[in-house]
This record gives structure tokens, sequence and C-alpha cells, in this order.
């Protein structure tokens, strides 16, 4: 369908998509922020983040750009409020914002279930649950998000999961379930593959051969994992990027051959990853990782760099099976896989990863779902418009009685 097709139940204004995130826009740049810069092409879009809570706050939003076309609303709540006054002012907000686009074709699109406490109250054309994540599994979970799941999933028109594994868990819970793992903006990640960047000067001094991750570092990340992996080959140099949460950063192991670089914006990932010689993935393999499908295993390869993994299911059965990505069990085995992918050749390994890859993009992604929702849409307006006229010309009760 195309953009036309979706114009304002009143007068022709562009679609309005509200995206209820429990991610921050500018945390750390993945699956949210790839679907809705896209969205925005078609729909007027509103990333709905958590609140902010200030003391002596008086209750309002923040609204700023985070991409063309999508704003960012925060709302920000006195400290101290109830959780009932949260979503009591959150309601306000949500309606505040809706009020603007009176008579548009309306999406609520979720990341997180526990919106749905300040948004049943309306009634979007069609309401998505894009699941990327079983938070229910992540440190500190609202005791809240399996009672929230279940309404959303009452209400959810469409469904879609970030991995296979998320998807076998939820095909069951909702009629119209489609699986859209993680996918790759392999043009991006592909300048890390020319020799164009200069090595960064927090990275420059740094010996080779260096070993990288990136991404957020949480309860996820194996920390006794990667002391090991560090301690059997000093030599080798391990270099971390990105936020530490839910953990404290005293746990984290401190050793010469272990660099925490911090957070880097998504534009100057392929500048560092252009001189790493592998990229690693020590996940834990516990709860909260039952169901992930790392954005960044996609990403490595693009950057035409060879991967390392624990044995994280979606991982094992979406690359490992294919011999794109090593999977290893412990810290000897994961040294083991190391070598051999710093030893080996990497043009055949390099040519099937780019087969594969020409398979994936956040665009085409976005195409297929973009696709769903329009056909939905299409069906409910289309829906709306007979409605009436099937009323009219259905029996009386007493018309219903004698036939």
């Amino acid at each position: 369908m195309s953009q036309s097709s979706f114009v304002a139940k009143q007068g022709n204004e562009k679609p309005v998509l509200i995206c209820f995130s429990h991610l921050r826009w500018r945390f750390v740049y993945q699956r949210p922020q790839h679907l809705m810069t896209r969205a925005a092409q078609q729909w007027t879009v509103y990333f709905f983040e958590e609140p902010i809570y200030e003391r002596g706050a008086k209750v309002r939003y923040d609204v700023s750009e985070g991409a063309p076309g999508v704003a960012v609303v925060v709302p920000v709540l006195p400290e101290g409020a109830t959780s009932q006054q949260a979503t009591d002012a959150q309601k306000v907000i949500l309606d505040d914002v809706l009020a603007v686009h009176r008579g548009a074709v309306t999406a609520f699109w979720y990341y997180t279930p526990c919106a749905v406490n300040f948004s049943l109250h309306r009634e979007p054309d069609i309401c998505i649950y894009d699941c990327m994540d079983e938070l229910s599994a992540f440190k500190g979970a609202s005791p809240e998000l399996a009672a929230c799941e279940r309404r959303l999933f009452a209400v959810a028109d469409l469904v879609f999961t970030g991995g296979r594994a998320l998807y076998e868990a939820k095909r069951f819970r909702h009629p119209n379930v489609h699986l859209f793992p993680s996918s790759v903006d392999k043009d991006h990640f592909a300048k890390a593959r020319g020799s164009g960047f200069a090595d960064p000067s927090d990275q420059a001094g740094i010996k080779r051969p260096r070993i990288g991750f990136f991404g957020v570092l949480d309860e996820r990340f194996d920390i006794e994992l990667t002391a090991a992996i560090a301690d059997l080959r000093p030599e080798w140099q391990f270099i971390l990027i990105g936020p530490v949460v839910k953990i404290d950063k005293s746990e984290l192991p401190r050793r010469a051959n272990i660099h925490w670089l911090d957070c880097k914006n998504y534009q100057e990932l392929p500048q560092y990853l252009a001189h790493w010689d592998v990229g690693f993935m020590p996940f834990a393999i516990n709860a909260a990782t039952r169901f992930i499908s790392p954005t960044k295993t996609p990403e490595f390869l693009a950057a035409g760099l060879p991967v390392v993994s624990t044995p994280v299911r979606d991982v094992v059965r979406d690359w490992g099976d294919e011999g794109l990505v090593s999977i290893s069990h412990d810290a000897e085995d994961f040294v083991e896989k190391l070598e051999g992918v710093l030893n080996e050749p990497r043009a055949p390994w390099l040519a099937n990863v780019d087969s594969r890859l020409a398979k994936l993009s956040w665009n085409d992604t976005w195409r297929r779902m973009s696709t769903l929702i329009n056909n939905e849409v299409s069906w409910r307006l289309r829906w709306q418009e007979l409605s009436p006229r099937l009323d009219e010309g259905a029996p009386t009760s007493a018309e219903a009685d004698n036939v």
C-alpha cells in the first residue's frame, strides 16, 4: 500500500505512530531506532520514553527531535510520584500528543508492555507489539510485566518478534505473530572494511591482536569468562565499548590487556571496528540471554570481522550452524576458537558472509513489516466504512424473527 492509502479519517494528515519504549532514544542505537527512522518516511512518529523524575517538578513532557520525522517525548514527573500518579500523568500527556492529530490514522507500537497501563483508554487504528526481548527475564524487571504482556496480547493486532527463540515462545499466544530477527545496516558497518579510518586516539596505542565487543554491558555479559580468556592470553588485547548498566563497575575485570573505552555513538563504531582483528560475544548463558538475538552478530560480520560467541541459542541456529560464527563453551575453547579465526584465511569465509548478508537489511525488514501493517489498517478502515452500510441493510429484530 502506498503512503497515499494512509489518509486521515478527516482531512489528509499524515498517519501517526506512537512508539512506547523502555529504551531511551539516545542510549544505544538498536532495533527501535532502526525501525522508527524508517517508519518516519511514512508516519509522523512519536517515540514515547519512560518518565524521568525530578525533585519539585511539575508534570510536563519534553519533546526533541531524535531523527527527521521522529519526535522523542519524555514525561517529566515529580520525584516521589506514586505508580497511579505516574499512570494518570502519562495518560494526560498521551492525550495531549494525540489531540494535535485528531482524525488521523493512528498506530500504537509497543516495546514495553507496561505502557498498556496508560494507553488502553485510547483506541488506535492498529496496535503492534514488537517483542524484541523477554523483558521479564531481565534484572530488575517490573513484577507487572507478565500481566501487562497478557493485556497487550489481548489487544494487539500484530505481534513481531526479534528472534527465533522469542517467536517460538510467543507464537501460540496470539493468532498473528511474525518473525523478524535482528537485521543490519550493511553499508554503515562495511565502512570498517576499508583502510580510510584513522585509529581513534583512545585506541591507537593498544597493541595487536585486538579482540573487541561493543554493546550494553549488563547481566547478560559474562564477566568471569572475559577475565579467564584474558588471563589465558595476556598478549592479546580485549577492547570493550558500551555503557555499563545494572552491574557494579567495580565487578568488571581489570587487567592490563582489557581496555574499557566507555560509550561510543553509532556513527563512530565502524572507525573502531576497522582496527579490530576479531569480534567476541562473551554472553552469559542465563535466563536473560535465553531469548536474545544479538544485533551485533550481523554488524560484526558486515564489518568483515570473524566472531566467536558463547552458545546463545539464536546465534547458534542462525549463524553458528552455517559456519559464519564460531561457537565456544568455555574459556579454553574460546581461546582455541579465537586462535583459529585469527590464523584462518578470510576470503572464503567472507564470501559466505556476504552471501548471507545480501538477504538481510533493516530496509527490507521495515518493508515487510510495513506491508503487514498497511494491509491490516486498510482492512480495518474499509470495515469502518462498510459497517454503517451493513447496519443500514440489516433486518430489524422483528424482521429477523419472521425469517
